[in-house]
């Protein structure tokens, strides 16, 4: 049914009898069969990444690094060593690919969260369904800002557009229509009937019946070029990256003269390149890209649970240092669950009562309640225009109610059904609401005489106008008064619409522009969108966290003021659309940063916001929701789409999904990014020290081997750990002990302090002699404990190599102890481990356990089991002693050093 069509070339008729279907849509049970037949509507790439990102984990210079010494060890006949070297690659690659895959499997799964939703017609009613249940014959509703989500075949299309751009390379948006093309072999860009899959609305509103979905679309064809895992990069990974590769260029270098120095104090070549492997394994944090890659993944994953879906990880690490949230009013900032709460008709004010899509509720008047019916007949047609000049649907699921559609025009239905209106006339004609328009206009069949209704804003609407209809009859306009109504409302934060009605002949079918002209003014309806209590919390985080709120809407500036009162954003100076296209760019820079309500802004002055306030060194987070929104979306360091209301075009150019479309959630996310950061901090000055020490150790031993037996191979001395032991501690460092430092729990006072500077470096002077130390204290311990025990071995005429081989399982187990007294003081950047419990991030106990028990297990296993890759001894009982004792201090040395570090900055900052 899918494959060798062009329909284009078809009637819409021929089209419906290709596909069994007709205009109001498949049935339930004709979509599920068709679903069985062609499956989901959807393009899958999964499997064929799978092998390619396997072998990618090999591509890595420590992994280089490793294989050449694992083959120089074949070379040299140590065998036992190249197979250890070679499965700590294999475990590495296969720990690598793992994370990874998980991961990637969270951001896939949030991706189907993010799922995007179609109308379509079942069971001839308008439902909305994921659109990868679309099949073949389904007819969809297309409104402005819609992704298009298959290929569309239109039988209706009223003033609709495309944008193409990502399947034709046209910029400029496409012209659609109905009509059937003869010539062939057309290309996609002149098929003006059909919609392709992929493509966005920009202007209009159509229907069309489904001819291709999935791997059959136009897009489908060109899949190829897009499938593969996308690989996951952000500034700080290709910073980490940039530093790896510097470190293994320093290692290398340092490696080669350590080989030379080797071989010039007279070690023979084995002992010299043993020596230089492991300084240079030693030295390499060969799991820190995966590691960071997990921490990015579980940030994501932390602020999906609160309502936040990260599209892009740079999101997550960019949220830290934001210094300005550029906010949309209307369901953002406010609950969008509008409800008409006063009309102006006839010259007359009157209250409604009732909250959100429930339709009851009274209306009122000077105290007295009464009956629209019984009123003039300008108040019954106000609400008659709210209600058939629409395109939302209530929907009552038990006794709950809902709106399918906008939700200002879901409050113009609510009200129209409070005053009992509920049938519908027959549409003839729509012209859709536009921005640039700020009105909607339908035309309706009438009995004697058709009817054109027109809402939109009162200023708009007042300029069509010629008179007004008080107490059932015409009456000449009084605009500054119906003026002064509407600024009234708004000063209570209504937003406020403007209706009006216009008769016309019955054989008029078709709507033209010159038709909304000398139009009669019927009323106005204000409703209220009242702050959402969270948000006023939240704009109070904000001011705390050093963060500026910044709202910018289209609604009138009074209505601006007063909500932004309510919630708690300055509104001392408050710019309007208009004023802003008399500035030029450089007047708005000089105040852009003293201004916090911007109102009756098109989206090109968001825009222009967002640029100027980064021109200014701010780190914006803007968010949008209607299509021309996606400009400042992608301008801004944090793009935030709304899930519930925001288009299609607003979600694709955002960063950032919120699925709960509130402000709250934000500032939620901001937090989690801070967090995130931290964690990537300790994770960081945990792993470099460890690694750091080990080198030292290595290198300290090849220096003082001339001096010390002990360090000495001619005299039977042995460097203090072997490579292959080396290597174990990097793997169980990597994967036991600085994975669960990702896991820790929040600091208090996140959102206390002031965003971090975007220019910020993570490894700064602190940090590195936070490294240095740390390094010499680890390496100082494996030295204490390798010279204590290892130099009674030549007290003898003959070196006793059992207890050279014991004092080097003392001091590689020392080192392993030193990283677990490390790992438990390193849950803090700043902060003392006292200060928290030790119970707060169960994974860290757990992986000081699982690394004692391995280490136990290489240490007293192999005699039972009769090999011994690591080359261990059995400690006597009473050496583990001396080796506790040796290890400790490491903690309470780092935890003097925070202490001393915190009482210097708090005295610099008095003196200052």
């Amino acid at each position: 049914m899918q494959k060798e069509k062009r329909w284009y070339q078809q009637s819409a008729e021929q089209v419906f009898d290709a596909l069994e279907s007709c205009s109001t849509g498949l049935t339930s049970s004709e979509a599920k069969a068709r679903q069985e037949e062609y499956g989901y509507n959807e393009l899958k790439f999964k499997k064929r990444s799978t092998l390619i990102r396997f072998l990618m984990q090999f591509h890595s210079p420590l992994v280089y690094v490793l294989l050449v010494a694992a083959a120089f060890t074949i070379i040299l006949d140590m065998w036992m060593d190249a197979a250890v070297i070679l499965a700590v690659v294999f475990a590495n690659t296969i720990i690598g690919f793992l994370q990874e895959g998980k991961a990637e499997e969270s951001v896939e799964a949030l991706e189907k969260m993010m799922t995007p939703e179609c109308t379509v017609f079942r069971d001839g009613e308008k439902k909305v369904i994921p659109a990868r249940e679309l099949v073949p014959g389904d007819v969809v509703r297309l409104e402005e800002g819609d992704k298009v989500p298959s290929d569309l075949r239109l039988f209706y299309a009223k003033n609709l557009s495309a944008d193409e751009a990502a399947l034709t390379g046209e910029s400029v948006p496409t012209r659609k229509n109905v009509a059937p093309i003869s010539t062939p072999n057309l290309s996609p860009a002149d098929q003006h009937c059909i919609t392709f899959s992929g493509t966005f609305i920009t202007q209009g509103s159509g229907q069309g019946v489904v001819v291709a979905t999935g791997e059959h679309t136009e897009i489908g064809r060109i899949a190829e070029l897009m499938k593969g895992t996308q690989k996951i990069t952000t500034p700080l990974m290709r910073k980490m990256a940039d530093f790896t590769r510097l470190l293994v260029i320093a290692v290398l270098v340092i490696a080669a003269i350590n080989f030379i120095l080797a071989l010039l104090f007279g070690f023979n070549l084995e002992y010299s390149f043993l020596a230089s492997v492991s300084l240079a394994v030693a030295a390499i944090p060969e799991g820190l890209p995966a590691i960071l890659t997990i921490t990015l993944a579980f940030g994501v994953t932390a602020m999906a649970r609160r309502n936040a879906l990260i599209k892009r990880l740079p999101a997550a690490e960019t949220l830290g240092c934001t210094t300005v949230i550029c906010s949309d009013k209307t369901g953002t900032l406010t609950k969008n669950q509008m409800t008409v709460s006063r009309i102006y008709s006839g010259g007359k004010e009157y209250q409604v009562s009732g909250v959100g899509y429930s339709p009851s509720g009274k209306f009122v008047i000077s105290d007295s309640t009464i009956n629209p019916e019984q009123e003039g007949k300008e108040l019954i047609e106000t609400l008659k225009v709210g209600y058939l000049c629409n395109n939302a649907t209530l929907v009552a699921t038990n006794n709950e109610y809902s709106i399918i559609g906008d939700p200002t025009e879901g409050a113009l239905v609510v009200s129209a059904r409070k005053a009992g209106i509920t049938s519908d006339i027959p549409k003839l004609d729509e012209f859709p609401f536009a921005a640039e328009q700020q009105c909607m206009a339908t035309l309706h069949e009438g009995m004697d005489e058709n009817v054109i209704y027109v809402k939109g804003s009162p200023e708009r609407v007042l300029m069509m106008c010629q008179d007004q209809l008080v107490n059932g009859s015409v009456a000449p306009l009084r605009s500054g008064d119906i003026h002064a109504e509407a600024d009234f409302m708004a000063g209570e934060a209504l937003r406020v619409l403007g209706m009006a009605y216009k008769h016309v002949p019955t054989d008029k079918k078709v709507l033209k522009p010159e038709d909304l002209k000398g139009l009669t003014f019927l009323g106005l309806q204000g409703m209220i969108d009242p702050p959402r209590e969270e948000a006023i919390e939240a704009v109070e985080k904000c001011k705390r966290a050093g963060i500026k709120v910044v709202m910018v809407t289209g609604d009138h500036a009074q209505t601006a003021k007063a909500i932004a009162r309510r919630l708690g954003i300055g509104d001392d100076t408050v710019l309007t659309g208009e004023e802003l296209s008399r500035m030029s760019d450089d007047e708005m820079y000089e105040i852009v940063d003293t201004v916090s309500v911007y109102a009756r802004v098109a989206p090109e002055h968001k825009f222009r916001v967002t640029k100027l306030l980064r021109r200014r060194g701010h780190i914006i987070a803007v968010t949008g929701d209607g299509v021309n929104d996606a400009p400042a979306l992608k301008a801004a360091d944090i793009g935030i789409a709304m899930g519930i209301t925001g288009t299609e075009v607003s979600k694709e150019a955002a960063d950032m999904i919120l699925t709960d479309d509130n402000f709250a959630t934000i500032v939620a996310a901001v937090e989690e990014g801070r967090h995130v950061f931290e964690n990537i901090r300790k994770v960081i000055l945990y792993t470099l020290p460890t690694n750091g020490g080990q080198s030292l150790l290595i290198l300290g031993a090849l220096l003082l081997a001339p001096f010390i037996y002990l360090f000495n191979p001619h005299f039977g001395g042995r460097l203090p750990i072997e490579p292959v032991q080396i290597l174990w501690i990097n793997l169980i460092d990597a994967v036991a002990l600085a994975l669960p430092l990702i896991k820790e729990p929040k600091e208090k006072g996140l959102l206390e302090r002031p965003p971090r500077d975007q220019e910020e470096k993570i490894i700064d002077s602190p940090f590195f002699k936070k490294v240095g130390l740390v390094s010499l204290v680890m390496a100082l311990a494996g030295f204490i404990i390798f010279y204590y025990y290892g130099m009674p071995a030549f007290s003898g005429s003959v070196v006793d190599e059992d207890l050279i081989t014991a004092a080097q399982t003392a001091a590689f187990t020392t080192v392993m102890l030193v990283h677990i007294c490390y790992l438990f003081t390193a849950r803090s950047i700043t902060e003392s481990a006292f200060k928290f419990s030790p119970f707060s991030n169960k994974w860290v106990l757990i992986g000081a356990a699982v690394t004692l028990g391995l280490q136990l297990t290489i240490i007293y296993a192999p005699p039972f089991i009769g090999i011994n890759p690591f080359r261990t001894a059995p400690l006597p009982a009473e050496w583990w002693i001396p080796m506790i004792l040796v290890a400790l201090p490491m903690f309470f040395i780092i935890e003097f050093e925070k202490f001393m570090t915190k009482r210097w900055r708090k005295t610099k900052r008095q003196i200052t």
